[in-house]
């Protein structure tokens, strides 16, 4: 089982890494995914993780206290919000998708932005 969570693991951290270099896909969301896998699966993975130096701080705080800060929250909602208009405009979809994949985005954003802000750490 432990080599599925660290092939889980290896997979979310590629789509996280795709969503660095790509400005409509998420970056972080994978990353705590990944985290939580090789949690189960490397230490040695998870360690670099959450002490990498760009993302570690957020994942840290996901994980300590569920908080998103709010520059995350701004840019995880405007993510969302071009990443829908990306869509909308290039697939030309019908209303029925366009109104299933806006809900998504919309729920999606609604449960990042009402994460709690983040409380000092004390280490």
């Amino acid at each position: 089982m432990r080599w599925l969570w660290f092939c889980a693991g290896c997979w979310m951290l590629a789509l996280g890494i795709i969503g660095a270099l790509l400005p409509v896909m998420p970056t972080t969301i994978f990353l705590i995914l990944a985290l939580a896998c090789f949690a189960r699966s490397s230490p040695r993975l998870e360690r670099y993780l959450l002490q990498h130096p760009r993302y570690g701080h957020s994942l840290r705080l996901w994980r300590e206290q569920g908080a998103v800060s709010r520059k995350g929250k701004t840019f995880a909602a405007l993510g969302m919000a071009v990443g829908y208009l990306v869509f909308f405009c290039t697939a030309h979809p019908g209303w029925k998708l366009a109104l299933g994949i806006g809900l998504f985005f919309i729920a999606s954003a609604g449960y990042v932005l009402s994460r709690p802000a983040p409380r000092a750490l004390i280490h």
